[in-house]
């Protein structure tokens, strides 16, 4: 698992009843549009997301509508288990102060 999709994942699950958009994900992550919308379209793929386009009048609002996702009960469960595969892996290596050249 890569690090940004990592970052994407731990933001979802910290509050994953909640609906979530691609600004907000880049604020709490510090990773560009350019990298969170790609992790999202493929976490939707494989449905661990789901999406819709928020209920707004843009005129009114002021501002475009935003996308917003949201995990999947599935997504979360398999989210967690990715994540602690993930750490259980990177247990496992060795710290760079133990390799010997």
């Amino acid at each position: 698992m890569t690090g940004p999709t990592r970052a994407v994942l731990d933001v979802l699950l910290a509050d994953p009843e909640a609906d979530h958009y691609g600004l907000a994900i880049g604020a709490a992550t510090r990773l560009p549009s350019g990298t969170i919308h790609p992790i999202l379209a493929r976490l939707e793929g494989v449905d661990w997301v789901s999406s819709t386009w928020e209920d707004i009048d843009p005129s009114e609002a002021g501002r475009p509508r935003r996308r917003l996702y949201r995990l999947t009960d599935t997504g979360a469960t398999k989210a967690r288990a990715a994540l602690a595969a993930a750490d259980a892996r990177r247990a496992r290596l060795p710290s760079p102060a133990t390799v010997t050249p």
